[in-house]
């Protein structure tokens, strides 16, 4: 295997919707470039990123791939990201990890909001994009309209470089506008064009887009503009510098096309993407913190660089974690000793691969911009910075999108629960995306994603992996009590037993907070009617019984709590007694305060095709909701609510089925508020039942 300097890397990442062809792109560029023998097929599970048994099974990618290839002496690292919803959070793992965005978008279905996601986090971490509208050959493609939305949506620096001449059904042919060169692709698949020249009913179309690309190279730089506005022409050599510039300041956004599954107009892609797309070294350079210090360092591209490399994909095996990482600065090299600095732990490096899917070929070592992969570290995972212990260097990791859907997990098989947090916490490790927990106060293993595929996938490894089986269940709801008034309390806890007693009574009052106020707690007992040592045992069993509830068993807030008198025995008293004195005493005061339940809020923003907005308004509206606002978004519309957390349940599967997949949402916690009364009583019964049948059992 070669050993390629900074300049000669191209790290892409392929993302965009789902069935928009970026695996089948993919293995295109592997095919065309001689890395595989066969132009495999996501139809019949033959392509060399999705390899796994659910990819085959569902084809779709579940999982980033890391593959390679080399054209023009020239390596190309491509992630290929997945498209579905459930897993963006690798698409946006992979577009942070890469320097360039190769944004898929279909010819027909224009678009989407995998085009959006794609794009946001693209803008998020400043990475030059291209489009490549692919699928040119169906029936309804619609290039000119696509290109029109793209550029309606992300604004006029988005440039076609190239047009399909007979787009739809046997489409074969494209006009490159760089070269003026018409190019006709055999039927065979092998991807090699013969080149003519352009039709004369397309001459004038042509040259029209063509001096738009100039102008758009002149514009990127102060002495180029100059030299246009002057002589009205660029050299080749101009052009292409300016096109690197404008492409690297986001000011360009190149529009290939292609229709992948047939290996037409890949060629051209990967011409362009090592003519005009950055390499490493083009690139600001990553940042980095220097040690245990606040200092931050710039890691440049350099193999005499001190070393610093990131993981970004973390893949469990039988045989050991397999880490995905990207080298900053200096050379990682096998059979060398190295240093986790995110984890403060010493890892020996062994063998280094370089991947395409579950294709590995070990090389000796990853030169600064390149990509590889190691296998069985001991104590490293996604998010991690691997570097040089005598000059430790930590960049922050990529931060992964929040989940949209939450279940709860009971195990089908008593003793499972170590086995289960095991799995849960090394799946965890290898997908940051996903979230679990044990939540005592629920009393549930609560687990978190990105949708119900999501975490499918999740049990799926579960069982395969850690030989667990689980049960899935709807999460119980944090629901809080309060009370809206003032109240008192009065208990005296006397018990005698033959020996030694138990005495202790407590005058309480209890009175409502303001919202998110918290808990307040008082002494003014006088005269010594309660010792001062049994004050705070008083207060332990008040907040023994916040903690339990008193409505329906959940915690209590914003309360304020006074202990103002009582009694003790001089023999019999005891910190126990003046516990259940004050417990008891809690609970009738709160009983009386007039209770009330209160939910948590959450803010939805959801983001949809217009056309499905009244749809979706309705719909949040039955679940309680209450419609902040709306603000367009290109062809899309944002809509903006409060809803309780207790109408969310796998809303994300609910939207996707109202939009045809096209609709998105993103929730965070808000506040908490009231529950209606006629809701109140309901839940206050099914607590009560259940905590019943708990006694029973």
């Amino acid at each position: 295997m070669n050993i390629y300097a900074p300049e000669q890397i191209r790290n892409i990442a392929l993302a965009g919707h789902s069935s928009t062809g970026k695996t089948s792109l993919a293995e295109a560029a592997l095919f065309l470039s001689g890395q595989s023998s066969r132009l495999g097929t996501v139809d019949e599970g033959t392509t060399k990123s999705d390899y796994t048994e659910a990819e085959v099974s569902r084809k779709i990618s579940i999982s980033t791939s890391l593959l390679h290839c080399e054209w023009k002496n020239t390596k190309i690292n491509i992630l290929d990201a997945p498209g579905y919803a459930d897993f963006i959070g690798d698409a946006k793992a992979a577009l942070w990890a890469t320097d360039n965005a190769v944004i898929l978008v279909h010819a027909a279905s224009g678009v989407e909001i995998g085009t959006d996601k794609a794009w946001g986090f693209s803008a998020e971490f400043a990475r030059p994009v291209l489009f490549f509208i692919n699928h040119v050959d169906k029936e309804f493609a619609d290039f000119e309209g696509v290109l029109g939305a793209l550029q309606e949506q992300y604004g006029q620096g988005v440039v076609p470089f190239q047009i399909p001449v007979n787009q739809g059904v046997g489409f074969n042919q494209i006009v490159d506008v760089l070269q003026m060169k018409l190019l006709t692709y055999p039927a065979d698949g092998s991807g090699r064009p013969e080149a003519g020249d352009v039709p004369a009913d397309l001459q004038d179309q042509v040259e029209e887009i063509r001096e738009r690309i100039v102008e758009a190279a002149a514009e990127s730089e102060d002495e180029l503009t100059e030299k246009y506005l002057e002589e009205e022409e660029l050299s080749e050599e101009e052009i292409a510098r300016g096109l690197k510039i404008g492409i690297v300041n986001r000011t360009l956004f190149p529009v290939l096309c292609g229709n992948a599954f047939q290996n037409i107009g890949t060629d051209l892609l990967l011409n362009f993407l090592v003519g005009h797309m950055p390499a490493p070294p083009d690139m600001p350079p990553q940042s980095a913190q220097k040690g245990d210090s606040e200092e931050a360092v710039e890691l440049t591209p350099s193999e005499g660089g001190s070393l610093a490399a990131v993981v970004f994909k973390t893949i469990s095996e039988t045989v050991g974690d397999l880490s995905f990482l990207r080298v900053y600065s200096g050379t990682l090299k096998a059979a060398n000793e190295s240093y986790n600095a995110s984890r403060g732990a010493v890892e020996r490096v062994g063998q280094i691969y370089v991947l395409n899917g579950q294709d590995r070929q070990e090389v000796a070592c990853v030169p600064a911009g390149d990509m590889g992969a190691l296998i069985k570290l001991k104590d490293t995972h996604t998010g991690n910075t691997i570097c040089d212990r005598r000059s430790p260097l930590e960049v922050t990791p990529v931060e992964f999108p929040h989940p949209l859907i939450r279940i709860a997990l009971q195990p089908r098989s008593r003793g499972d629960e170590d086995k289960i947090s095991t799995g849960l916490q090394r799946i965890h490790e290898e997908d940051p995306g996903f979230i679990s927990r044990y939540d005592p106060e629920l009393k549930q293993i609560i687990v978190e994603g990105q949708g119900e595929l999501h975490l499918g996938v999740v049990l799926q490894k579960l069982k395969q992996k850690f030989g667990v089986e689980v049960d899935t269940v709807e999460p119980r709801i944090p629901y809080r009590e309060t009370i809206t008034g003032k109240a008192e309390g009065h208990h005296r806890h006397k018990k005698q037993t033959g020996g030694r007693g138990q005495f202790g009574e407590a005058y309480l009052r209890v009175e409502s907070r303001g919202r998110g106020e918290g808990y307040e707690f008082e002494d003014k007992v006088v005269g010594g009617a309660i010792p001062r040592n049994f004050i705070p045992a008083v207060e332990k069993g008040v907040v023994q019984a916040m903690s339990r509830g008193v409505l329906a068993g959940y915690h209590i807030v914003d309360t304020k709590v006074t202990v103002y008198d009582g009694s003790y025995h001089s023999v019999d008293s005891s910190d126990m007694a003046f516990q259940m004195a004050g417990s008891l005493a809690f609970q009738k005061a709160f009983m009386d305060a007039r209770p009330i339940l209160l939910e948590p809020i959450y803010r939805v923003t959801v983001t949809v095709p217009e056309k499905y907005m009244g749809d979706v308004m309705g719909d949040l509206n039955g679940r309680r909701g209450r419609i902040q606002g709306m603000d367009p978004e290109g062809k899309f519309q944002v809509i903006r609510a409060e809803v309780p957390l207790a109408e969310l349940y796998k809303y994300s599967t609910s939207l996707r089925s109202m939009t045809q997949g096209m609709g998105d949402y993103t929730m965070e916690i808000s506040h908490y508020e009231q529950v209606p009364h006629d809701l109140t009583q309901k839940i206050v019964e099914a607590s009560r039942k259940e905590e019943g049948e708990a006694v029973e059992a």
